[in-house]
């Protein structure tokens, strides 16, 4: 039943969104609040909260104010917010470059670059140490008040030091959010989850292709805390597994914080586990956001834009077209 409904439900979809993609994309309070100027964003649609998480905007300028304004052209209330984001608006001092990946670097070039990165690593350290959360509180406001709320926040801390971590929780509250979000593996897992529990916040963590490795299974992590989560990217486990994600939801609801949303090819199609246009890939979206509303699971669904943008489109256009592709089926 369900792969018949996924099918209906995609043509039914795919063909709005290729409607939709002939028309002009208004941007303002206009594009989703019918017209009521003044207006704030809400992407609660069916009882699912959509969301994105804001390294969909990583081709375009990233301060709070731009993330506030691609939220508001698309209509979103809800944010993953990548740490970055708000520690580089608050000043922490900057990493050195990257040295060039085209060119190879002599000995001289790496051991510069070692010494430099460990004296950057030492001073953000000392920067996180010392940063007023309240100044993090003011974070928290510009965004409620442009109404959008940070549900949870990426600074992936699990190779910082324990004071660090403490930061990261503290720092985390503050903006409002419920817990951090980390890659996951063994050590994160283990290191994370009782400052998780300590603050009473969550360690949420992301998964990419490993589902498809020998042996993995997500149990093993959440078992290291009961306060360990998942930010479960279905579109990864699809793309990598070929497995519908429906049934891994069904079995750990509970402990999902959070889906990473996109579409893909599935392992064994031309090109395989590839990203593609929201509609133009296998990923059962319809299915995933109607199992959502169906059982009322407070699971927030993000978007997260990985496809290529169009030449002549831009990343804030194509998250609000995702957003539009998710109302058109939640509604």
């Amino acid at each position: 039943m369900e792969n018949k409904l996924s099918r209906r439900k995609f043509l039914n979809t795919a063909a709005a969104a290729t409607a939709m993609a002939a028309l002009p994309f208004n941007y303002g309070f206009k594009s989703f609040a019918s017209g009521v100027m003044g207006a704030k964003p809400d992407s609660k649609f069916g009882g699912v909260q959509i969301g994105a998480i804001t390294y969909s905007w990583r081709s375009m300028p990233g301060t709070p104010k731009d993330i506030i304004n691609y939220c508001i052209q698309a209509g979103i209330s809800s944010l993953e917010l990548m740490g970055n984001v708000a520690e580089d608006y608050l000043g922490i001092p900057p990493s050195p470059a990257r040295l060039p990946r085209d060119v190879t670097p002599t000995q001289e070039q790496k051991d510069a670059y070692e010494k430099a990165a460990a004296a950057a690593t030492e001073a953000q350290r000392k920067w996180r140490l010392s940063v007023s959360m309240e100044k993090y509180a003011d974070l928290r406001k510009m965004f409620n008040d442009a109404g959008i709320n940070i549900h949870i926040v990426k600074f992936a801390p699990s190779n910082w030091t324990d004071e660090e971590i403490e930061y990261a929780f503290k720092a985390t509250k503050a903006m409002g959010a419920k817990g951090i979000t980390n890659e996951i593996g063994e050590e994160a897992c283990k290191r994370i989850g009782p400052f998780a529990e300590k603050h009473k916040m969550y360690a949420i963590f992301h998964n990419h292709s490993q589902p498809a490795e020998p042996g993995f299974s997500f149990d093993k992590f959440l078992a290291y805390s009961p306060n360990n989560m998942l930010n479960f990217d279905a579109g990864h486990y699809f793309g990598c597994t070929g497995l519908h994600p429906n049934d891994l939801i069904k079995r750990l609801h509970d402990r999902i914080f959070s889906i990473h949303m996109k579409d893909k090819t599935g392992p064994k199609s031309t090109p395989a586990n590839t990203n593609q246009v929201w509609g133009k890939g296998e990923m059962p979206i319809a299915d995933l956001l109607l199992l959502l509303k169906k059982e009322k699971w407070p699971i927030y669904v993000d978007i997260e834009l990985e496809y290529e943008v169009p030449a002549d489109s831009d990343a804030a256009k194509e998250v609000g077209k995702c957003v539009e592709f998710a109302r058109k089926i939640l509604s």
